[in-house]
């Protein structure tokens, strides 16, 4: 099977900004591979003048929201550490069924790497005088340098979007035949493990197996 994947343009972020980061990309490639009847739902970001669309599905959103506070949690124990998620789509297979197990195989067929850069900005510093005592909050940066990264982010955050629907509507070849009844593609959000390096050994593997990617679980 032909496994389609797309690197997203890498996006430099602040921690407080990654939770609405990876809701906006997460759920807009959901909501271009869904299948059948949704419910879609316009979502206004807070920290940016974007809207993006979810299915309007509970279930989606838990998931999805779930994976991001486990990164959150990651990046947490790995500060100022760029990073890779990984949302890949598969159709499930029933491997031959052996005395002792009964083996599901997922075939890959489109994966989407998000690449964030968490960084955090130089703090200002308190100033103080023989007169006169000023305490700049420690938790804020300059607002001019601030504003000028916020408004960066925002045009690398709308062409990330556009990349998406790019790709979406230029690769259609690989994608499986849809069975009567289902809403979504199955798919998995992989995040980075403890180990730096066990995460891209983990997608080499699943390459090797077969030669296409494909895992069993």
């Amino acid at each position: 099977m032909n496994c389609e994947v797309c690197h997203l343009k890498e996006l430099e972020v602040e921690h407080f900004e990654i939770r609405e980061v990876l809701r906006c990309i997460l759920h807009t490639i959901v909501f271009h591979r869904a299948l059948g009847l949704v419910r879609p739902k316009d979502i206004d970001l807070e920290l940016f003048e974007i809207t993006y669309v979810q299915c309007g599905d509970v279930e989606v959103e838990k998931k999805i929201d779930e994976k991001i506070e486990q990164f959150i949690s990651w990046v947490e124990k790995h500060p100022n550490k760029k990073s890779q998620i990984c949302l890949s789509f598969y159709e499930v297979k029933n491997k031959q069924q052996s005395w002792f197990t009964n083996k599901i195989e997922r075939l890959y067929w489109e994966q989407w790497y998000v690449n964030l850069n968490v960084i955090q900005l130089p703090k200002a510093h308190s100033s103080k005088s023989h007169h006169s005592k000023v305490v700049v909050d420690p938790g804020e940066s300059t607002s001019e340098e601030r504003s000028i990264r916020r408004a960066a982010l925002e045009a690398s955050l709308r062409d990330v979007l556009f990349q998406i629907i790019k790709f979406v509507n230029e690769k259609k070849d690989h994608v499986p035949p849809i069975s009567e009844g289902v809403v979504y593609f199955p798919y998995e959000i992989t995040l980075p493990s403890s180990s730096d390096s066990a995460f891209g050994m983990d997608m080499i593997k699943r390459m090797l197996q077969t030669g296409h990617p494909t895992m069993l679980s």
